[in-house]
């Protein structure tokens, strides 16, 4: 990558810097067994405690009061960050039904990766016969690349599979 663009320090080279999970709970937020599912299940993939995150603001449309529990988050570096991406891209992302990989659209112009991942269930942590609800999770990989082409580059040389260009 360094040959690539054309760095002249190794450590202008582009790397990941951290692994956010986000469950939103709008939906179940009067269910409380729900929510304790989805906390336990963010949990055992992350490997690390999640966050409670809490709304800003107050939206009539969606009956969401400021200070409502809106959803649990978490945030990964170091270790955790590398061994939740190995699982993902190894075990979690072949699992996935008709997988064909994933749009190159995901990473941003910033070079950051954001998936939305329809089932939970795909992990190997969660064992089936114990998931009363399947719950739906955004994972974004931030790198601290400055263009989409840098962000795509490090994601493929990651080993994360991209689908290939139809011309």
């Amino acid at each position: 990558m360094q040959e690539a663009f054309g760095y002249k320090n190794a450590l202008s080279v582009p790397r990941v810097q951290k692994v956010v999970i986000n469950v939103g709970i709008g939906k179940i937020v009067k269910e409380t067994e729900k929510i304790e599912e989805v906390f336990a299940a963010i949990r055992d993939i992350s490997g690390q405690r999640p966050v409670k995150t809490k709304a800003k603001k107050a939206i009539a449309g969606f009956k969401i009061r400021e200070g409502l529990e809106v959803g649990v988050k978490v945030t990964l570096r170091r270790k955790r960050m590398w061994d939740f991406l190995d699982r993902l891209i190894n075990v979690a992302l072949p699992r996935t039904k008709d997988f064909q990989g994933i749009d190159r659209r995901t990473v941003d112009q910033h070079g950051n990766l954001n998936l939305g991942l329809k089932e939970h269930t795909i992990f190997p942590e969660i064992m089936l016969d114990k998931v009363k609800h399947v719950s739906s999770l955004q994972v974004t990989v931030s790198t601290n690349a400055k263009t989409k082409e840098e962000g795509e580059l490090l994601f493929k040389l990651m080993g994360i599979p991209f689908q290939e260009e139809h011309k």
